[in-house]
Parts: C-alpha cells; sequence; structure tokens
C-alpha cells in the first residue's frame, strides 16, 4: 500500500512510525510533516489546507490510503473532499468532526443524551457573559467554541483571571472568530484521564487509557498548552472506572452521534476528569490525541493499518485489537516562551544519543531542517517517549534521553507520571 498521512506534527510521527511497521506499506508520504518524519517518509510541502493540492497529489501517486493527523482539516471538510474522489481516507466527515471543531455543539449532544458533562452555559454576547461569569464561583473555565490549538481553555482561579480570559476570547479575539461564542463552565475536580477509541458508527473499540499533562509547569501551573506530557497505563485508576467512562460516556456517544445523522468514523479522543461522582466528560476530539498518541501507538500490538481498514470496511467489530502490558512516558520538549510567542530556528543537539538509547523513541513536533542541522520551528519541539516493563522504568528511560537533548530555551515538566508513582491505592 501507499499510503498519505495529513499533517506535520508529534502525533502524525507516531502515526508514520506504527504505519510503517505494517508489512502491507510499501511507502509512506507526509504532507507537510517534519525534519523526524522525514527519517522515516517521503515529506510533501503541501499544507493541510490545500485539499485540491492534497487530491491531485494522491491521485498522480496512486495513493491507496489517506491518513488525517490534525483537527483543523477534519473541521474544514477534508474527509468528504477525498471521498467525494472516491479516494480512501480514515477520519470523520465534516458534519461528525464538529464534536470538537464546536464545544457547544459537543455540549448540546451531552446534555441532549444525558451524558455526564459539567454544568454550563454558552453566550454569543461578551456583556452578558461578562454579567452572568461575575455571579459565578472560582475557580471556573471559560472555552472558546471552536478550534484554538488546544489552547482555547482558561481554568481561572480567580474572579479578575476569568474575566480576563473572557475579554481575550470575546473582545480582543486571540482566538480570532473561535472565540465569538464561549463557553462558561463550572469546574470539575479530580484526576483527568484520556481515552481514545476506534469508531466506527456505533462500533467503539477502546484504546488503553493515559493521563495528559496541560499546564505548563509541574505542579500543574501556569497556563494551559496542547500538551506537556502524557504516560499510560495508569495504575492508580481502577479498571472499573476506565470501563465506567467507556460504556457511559463513549458508547453512548458514539451512538448519539448516528442518532443526530452524524455516525463517526475515526478516532475519537475522550477527555475526561474523574470526579467524586464518576468520569464526567471535559471535551472530544475527533481525531487521535497529542502528545496520547506518542504513548498509546508503542503499546499497540495489532497492525494499525488492518484496524484502519476494517473501519473502513465495516469490519472493526470482528477484529481482535492486542495490546502489550509495557508502560509508556512521554515528556515533551518546548520552546523558550512556550504557549505564549517562542523563537524558531534554534539548533538541537543530542538527537542522535539519545535515539540509540534502550526503550527510548523520538517524537518531533516542532522541527524543521536547515543547513544539514535539525532546528525548532514549533512550540512543542520534541516527544521523548520512554517504554518499558512498568511506569518507573519508562519514566526514567524517558527523564534520562530528555536530559541529553539540548536547544537554547529548552524546558519541561520534571513531573510526568509521578502521580502514578504517589497514589499507590486506585480511586475508587
Amino acid at each position: 500500500m501507499r499510503i498519505l498521512v495529513i499533517g506535520g506534527g508529534g502525533r502524525e510521527h507516531a502515526i508514520v512510525w506504527a504505519l510503517k511497521k505494517s508489512e502491507k506499506v510499501k511507502e509512506i508520504y507526509c504532507a507537510p510533516g517534519n525534519a523526524g518524519i522525514a527519517q522515516l517518509a517521503e515529506c510533501v510541502p503541501i499544507p493541510v489546507s490545500r485539499f485540491t493540492d492534497l487530491i491531485q497529489f494522491s491521485i498522480d501517486h496512486a495513493i491507496d490510503l489517506v491518513v488525517v493527523g490534525p483537527d483543523d482539516p477534519l473541521a474544514a471538510g477534508i474527509v468528504d473532499a477525498f471521498e467525494a474522489k472516491g479516494i480512501p481516507i480514515f477520519g470523520p466527515r465534516k458534519n461528525a468532526a464538529e464534536i470538537e471543531g464546536s464545544k457547544i455543539f459537543m455540549k448540546e449532544l451531552l446534555k441532549k443524551y444525558n451524558i455526564p458533562t459539567a454544568k454550563y452555559e454558552t453566550f454569543t454576547d461578551y456583556e452578558t457573559a461578562s454579567d452572568y461569569l461575575s455571579k459565578q464561583a472560582v475557580p471556573i473555565v471559560i472555552k472558546a467554541d471552536g478550534l484554538a490549538a488546544g489552547k482555547g481553555v482558561t481554568v481561572a482561579f480567580t474572579m479578575e483571571e476569568a474575566q480576563q480570559a473572557l475579554t481575550d476570547m470575546m473582545v480582543n479575539k486571540v482566538f480570532g472568530e473561535s472565540g465569538t461564542q464561549v463557553v462558561i463552565e463550572e469546574f470539575l475536580e479530580g484526576q483527568e484521564m484520556s481515552i481514545l477509541a476506534f469508531v466506527d458508527g456505533e462500533i467503539v473499540r477502546p484504546m488503553v487509557p493515559a493521563q495528559d499533562h496541560k499546564p505548563v509547569f509541574d505542579g500543574d501551573k501556569g497556563p494551559n498548552t496542547g500538551g506537556m506530557g502524557t504516560y499510560t497505563p495508569l495504575p492508580h485508576i481502577a479498571d472499573s472506572i476506565i470501563e465506567n467512562a467507556i460504556e457511559n460516556i463513549i458508547k453512548p456517544t458514539a451512538k448519539a452521534m448516528v442518532s443526530e445523522g452524524r455516525p463517526f468514523r475515526g478516532v475519537l479522543f475522550a477527555g475526561l476528569m474523574i470526579t467524586k461522582d464518576g468520569p464526567k466528560t471535559i471535551e472530544f476530539n475527533a481525531r487521535m490525541g497529542d502528545p496520547e498518541t506518542q504513548v498509546v501507538l508503542p503499546r499497540l500490538k495489532t497492525d494499525l493499518v488492518d484496524i484502519i481498514l476494517a473501519s473502513l470496511n465495516g469490519r472493526l467489530d470482528e477484529l481482535d485489537i492486542e495490546w502489550s502490558d509495557d508502560a509508556a512516558v512521554c515528556v515533551i520538549l518546548a520552546s523558550e516562551g512556550y504557549p505564549a510567542s517562542y523563537p524558531k530556528g534554534r539548533v538541537i543537539d543530542g538527537l542522535d544519543e539519545a535515539a540509540g538509547m534502550d526503550g527510548v523513541l523520538l517524537f518531533h513536533a516542532g522541527t524543521s531542517m536547515e543547513n544539514d542541522r535539525i532546528v525548532t520551528s514549533g512550540g512543542r519541539v520534541l516527544g521523548v517517549v520512554g517504554v518499558g516493563k512498568d511506569t518507573v522504568e519508562a519514566r526514567e528511560r524517558a527523564y534520562n534521553a530528555a536530559k541529553g537533548i539540548h536547544f537554547d530555551g529548552v524546558h519541561y515538566r520534571s513531573d510526568i507520571a509521578v502521580k502514578a508513582l504517589q497514589d499507590n491505592s486506585s480511586i475508587i
């Protein structure tokens, strides 16, 4: 098979890496890719938004399968465009991708079908939203309705911070049109959990759960990011809670989308909070998570190509999907200033040495080639993944590798997966 992967971040690097292991794959292209992906696939300099060019490339190169990584092209209808030309593509259609593209749509869907989530109100007028907000208790959550590269959510611990976030979204338009509408939501207390699932209509095949670390600094301090690190499995979270989330949130949501005439096919990502009242939905994404994918796919034993083809051919329920018992920990190395503005073009040293370490995988997120050197080109630069027999070993391998990689201004959290080591008893 000849496969085209759409995207150029750490998630796409992990997808390319997983696809490359399949004996069914003859050649992989990635548009636009990055410096790390270029070591595994032929990178094509076509932006993810240029559907016509991507379709023509697929026709010219006899592409057998297209796999979409990021959210923006899904929300814009890339799957519909490729399907109209008869090109097999893995991902949800535009009307199903709205479960991520509009937080208001998602919240109203969950409310209609009684799927657990936080209490909320939605607003299109700034003055009305501000007046409502002033009467609420903190902490409180402010969300831009549309896509914002994983940064359109503020967890405000003071009213000043909450009002500023609202002003930034609705008045200052820091997220563009994504902030035209906002969701003001109750703050849910507990531990976060991410569950990705292969979905084809009402057929749901969950992946192993992971836990992300959104705030930029240790101890979950500072502004939210696209994710500073992940790990799997979650030994401190009871299997009954994971099963609760699958049976009472993910499966009912897939069924609800079918009922709404928006059947979902692809990867559905559930961002969950484990509260004292059980799991509740924080968000849904219409694609693989980043950086969750970087720890989940290394545990996948079944051929990813087989899973995708089974989904596209309506046979997902017939496939036995196997996972390893290994643990995986991903530490994100970020650029100076991230998640605010950051410099680019800083030379990265130590990559070859880290990649050669036992049980270490490097997934490039924001890198490019410049004068035959790999340099930074994004806020999240690298995902350093350690794989081991347990969380302790995986974590040690990830951090040992991270310490050997350097670029000016590099920073990363030092407490990824600590929660799993601190909590000796499962959450009940």
